[in-house]
């Protein structure tokens, strides 16, 4: 059964500030991480990759990364940036 999501609200605000285009492609992305989290197979297309316990990385769109954990009721979905942003964030020990 699939867990529910859990936005930040800070990941609301930048996705409120993309052009629709780009914003359409996230949202998809988080409709599909909604649906296929811990099914493998099915999720290959998002690129999940595991950060650390309970941490994880899958790809918005072709720029953008969201970072969100797998929590005991729900997938807290905490930021969302380029490539570059999450690599900084966790250098910064922000995880």
């Amino acid at each position: 059964m699939a867990k529910p999501l859990t936005i930040d609200p800070v990941v609301f605000a930048r996705l409120r500030e993309l052009p629709g285009s780009e914003r359409g492609e996230c949202l998809l992305a988080l409709c599909e991480l909604d649906e296929t989290f811990g099914r493998p197979h099915v999720h290959s297309g998002l690129g999940i990759r595991k950060l650390g316990n309970k941490l994880f990385e899958c790809r918005a769109n072709l720029s953008l990364r969201f970072i969100f954990q797998d929590r005991k009721a729900d997938l807290y979905v905490s930021f969302l940036g380029s490539h570059d942003e999450v690599k900084t964030l966790l250098k910064s020990g922000g995880y």
